[in-house]
């Protein structure tokens, strides 16, 4: 993480398309993802109509939350970007109530505070700040908080499926789930890139003589050599964030990256030789008190990890529907209507009938 924000904000810093930089990112991750697949490293999944409903909203959300990011990252410094994305775990502990019902104990968010204001104190003195790095990074949060939460859904759900014979199909794991939202986030990406960067790249195309030798005019190799290792770095990232993910509750999993974070400031300010002021050491050392106080309330707390297979049972399931159905467009939900499974749904462990728009 910390070498895929540095060679993500070299990159910005002279080639300012966030899009296309997002767009190369997604398609290094696609290729080293069918590299496991072809090499037979990884075995490949098997895709059915319910496979695509369930992959298609958590790749628009995987998306969009990394193209925010990397819009942030170019607009303001890694520190401040990393500072506002210090709030996740309230966007988790707000989106497990939605969608998963589960909710910490008091004390256990109590300690949500000190991590958040840590970090929030060691970027203090930041003077690049403007509000379209502020709102992207926000987004990002919400983006990337929403797939978490619903992948951690997911992976329960097709694990009880699975056990229960519900399912012909072997359900995803975190690394085949990755690597599904990755190649059709890769997919999904090749209009926005037109859309947003299209007049500028063309721009570009042109001012390096058109033809074929504008085509490698765009983009210095020095600058898309960065951009491929960037993509590697991060690959490697949420690949490892996946494996955290399948073991951790949400909240725990927001907390590393919190932490992280904190980890990634400090590096930051001494790369790209970002004045440090006392607040950013009192900061850091807040931030890992919180972390620590976590850690022993969790301990203390009576309450074992929150049993998320009870999600499956959410009172108001039409809650994840409708959020979900924001990023699943209206021609796969035709395509696939009515396609899902053999039994025409899954099963609610009473018995009845409980449809999940994933």
């Amino acid at each position: 993480n910390i070498y895929f924000n540095i060679y993500n904000k070299q990159v910005l810093s002279v080639f300012p398309l966030a899009t296309t930089c997002t767009s190369i990112h997604l398609a290094t991750a696609s290729i080293l993802m069918l590299s496991l697949w072809l090499l037979r490293i990884k075995k490949a999944p098997q895709f059915d109509a319910k496979t695509v409903k369930e992959v298609a909203p958590l790749s628009s959300l995987h998306l969009m939350g990394f193209l925010l990011t990397n819009m942030s990252l170019g607009a303001v410094n890694v520190s401040l970007t990393h500072t506002i994305k210090s709030l996740e775990p309230f966007f988790t502990v707000f989106l497990s109530y939605i969608f998963l019902g589960s909710v910490p104990s008091i004390p256990v968010m109590l300690t949500l505070f000190p991590i958040v204001a840590g970090v929030v104190v060691a970027s203090a003195t930041d003077i690049s700040f403007n509000w379209y790095g502020f709102l992207t990074a926000m987004g990002s949060n919400l983006m990337f908080q929403s797939r978490n939460v619903i992948s951690k859904k997911y992976m329960v759900e097709s694990s009880r499926d699975s056990l229960e014979g519900g399912d012909d199909l072997e359900p995803l794991d975190e690394v085949n789930l990755f690597a599904c939202i990755t190649l059709s986030a890769t997919i999904l990406m090749l209009p926005v890139v037109l859309a947003l960067d299209g007049s500028a790249l063309y721009a570009r195309w042109q001012a390096a003589g058109a033809g074929i030798s504008g085509m490698f005019g765009i983009m210095k190799m020095e600058v898309f050599t960065k951009t491929v290792l960037a993509g590697v770095c991060r690959t490697a990232d949420v690949l490892a964030s996946y494996a955290l993910l399948s073991r951790l509750n949400p909240v725990s999993h927001s907390v590393s990256n919190c932490i992280k974070r904190v980890v990634v400031i400090a590096v930051s300010i001494v790369f790209f030789k970002t004045p440090a002021s006392f607040l950013n050491v009192v900061g850091t050392a807040l931030a890992l008190f919180g972390v620590f106080a976590y850690s022993m309330a969790k301990r203390m707390s009576n309450k074992s990890r929150p049993d998320l297979s009870k999600a499956l049972e959410a009172p108001d399931p039409s809650k994840l529907e409708k959020f979900l159905s924001l990023f699943y467009p209206n021609f796969l939900r035709r395509l696939f209507s009515g396609k899902g499974s053999k039994d025409g749904g899954r099963k609610g462990v009473a018995g009845e009938d409980v449809e999940y728009n994933l």
